[in-house]
């Protein structure tokens, strides 16, 4: 059996990829994202990972302020070889509303919270390198959300930059998630996986 050949577009170009690629890369691509110049190609969802991030982008969307909203799918550049995609981006809208509809990315200033639904495949990089490079960015909220006997947990981070950039603990919540920060939220947490 022979492997098929790699599509042209899969080639990095010279000098590596970089997060200003990403937008170059043809129609019809999976998704993917950068993260130390490496193109990760998204594997398809379980049905908990998708209803749990697109309840909890609609349930954020909700309570968010004027000017903040919720998104799936957007990537936040961290610099020049760092592009991931978290499972949800909550960030500040820009007031230009055609740049708001042809984004593809934030940046880290305009990013309030970023949310990863940990995956069998992504569990290193959902609990340890892109953690790491959202603190050292300076984003002042993480959530991680992981799976116990079928339900949601979210763990709630928030940057502490003393000495260096880096998360630390908040709560970690199995019913019900109220908090004051970035905004106001009290979220049913088993609703997200319904």
């Amino acid at each position: 059996m022979t492997a098929e050949p790699l599509p042209d577009w899969f080639m990095p170009p010279p000098g590596g990829w970089t997060a200003d690629d990403m937008d170059d890369l043809p129609p019809g691509v999976p998704r993917m994202e950068l993260i130390d110049g490496a193109l990760i190609v998204t594997p398809p969802q379980t049905r908990f990972h998708a209803r749990v991030m697109g309840n909890l982008s609609h349930a954020l969307r909700e309570v968010s302020p004027p000017g903040v909203t919720a998104d799936l799918e957007i990537t936040v550049k961290l610099g020049k070889r760092q592009r991931p995609e978290p499972d949800v981006l909550v960030y500040r809208e820009p007031e230009d509303p055609h740049e708001a509809d042809n984004r593809t990315c934030c940046s880290p200033d305009e990013v309030l919270l970023v949310v990863e639904i940990v995956s069998e495949e992504s569990e290193d990089r959902d609990r340890v390198t892109k953690p790491d490079k959202y603190a050292l960015a300076g984003i002042p909220h993480f959530w991680r959300i992981e799976r116990e006997r079928g339900e949601p947990v979210v763990h709630v981070y928030e940057l502490d930059g003393i000495k260096e950039p880096r998360y630390i603990p908040v709560t970690i919540a199995r019913e019900r998630l109220k908090l004051d920060v970035p905004f106001p939220v009290d979220i049913d947490v088993k609703a997200l996986a319904r």
